[in-house]
């Protein structure tokens, strides 16, 4: 592994670690509580938005490797800055909360197995795999040092020293999103040879799947008839993926390859201006209603 992927893994091992410390117990138990909300939130992650990615990259002719970014993001679970985005635009933080916190635990296994068959099922990322003699089943290793150990250490320091934990909290989080997102701008950089016209075909697929993602969450919350502070929070979870888990896994599992982590660095920083954009249009809207 090369000291950027080392780097890379440490940053988001940190980031999970920092996510797990504001868990508690009760974004657990309030599933029983409410699980018609938790499981709208979680089939638009695990179930429709892979889905139609799947089919999506069967009926395009895309690059191998692209179509391969497509689906390994589609098969990661929410990220943590679907809390902060849900907040601010006034949707049931809580139930965010306790979607991503199911999420996460769901994700050792629905996301290795989300992407073992779509990859295995469509033709040219099968083909693409072979030829790199990848094995799918090697992301199970990727998310158990990236999201499990951290998620477990994180989960057992809340549990036994609370006020330690709530001075170390903030800080930790706001230092692993800002080195995640100057990791993200320093690749770009350092190929910004590559940012040119030609990256304009990538970042519309990007837009388009992310908002398909966002789109999914709103139907699906439609179908369950939720409340429109719930319908917001399930809106964000489906349209923002844990893409900084997908570039750990990239880098470890795939050798960072360009073409996936052009994909995966797009999402990581498109989701956050489209997620912006709708808390901001849900505020305005608070703002009227309330004149």
């Amino acid at each position: 592994m090369t000291t950027q992927q080392l780097i890379l893994s440490a940053v988001l091992a940190t980031m999970v670690f920092s996510v797990a410390l504001e868990l508690k117990l009760a974004d657990f138990t309030r599933v029983a509580q409410q699980p018609r909300a938790v499981v709208c939130g979680l089939i638009p992650q695990f179930v429709l938005l892979p889905v139609g990615t799947w089919l999506a990259t069967l009926a395009l002719d895309l690059p191998p490797n692209v179509e391969a970014a497509m689906i390994l993001v589609a098969a990661c679970p929410g990220g943590s800055l679907s809390n902060v985005i849900t907040h601010f635009g006034r949707g049931n933080t809580a139930l965010s909360v306790s979607i991503s916190a199911v999420a996460a635990v769901l994700a050792l296994f629905l996301t290795p197995f989300n992407f073992t068959w779509m990859m295995s099922t469509n033709p040219a990322t099968a083909g693409w795999m072979r030829t790199l003699s990848i094995d799918p089943s090697d992301i199970w290793w990727s998310l158990l040092a990236l999201l499990a150990i951290p998620m477990a250490l994180g989960l057992t320091l809340g549990a036994r020293w609370p006020a330690f934990t709530e001075k170390i909290r903030k800080p930790l989080g706001t230092f692993s999103i800002v080195a995640l997102l100057a990791f993200i701008a320093l690749g770009l950089i350092s190929q910004r040879a590559l940012l040119t016209a030609q990256i304009v075909p990538q970042l519309v697929i990007v837009i388009l799947h992310n908002a398909s993602g966002l789109l999914m969450g709103w139907l699906c919350a439609l179908a369950f008839r939720v409340a429109e502070r719930d319908r917001r929070a399930i809106m964000i979870e489906g349209g923002m993926q844990n893409s900084g888990l997908a570039l750990g896994i990239i880098a470890v599992q795939f050798n960072a390859d360009l073409g996936m982590v052009i994909i995966a660095s797009l999402w990581g920083i498109w989701h956050i201006v489209s997620g912006l954009t709708l808390a901001i249009l849900w505020r305005r809207k608070d703002a009227r209603l309330a004149h």
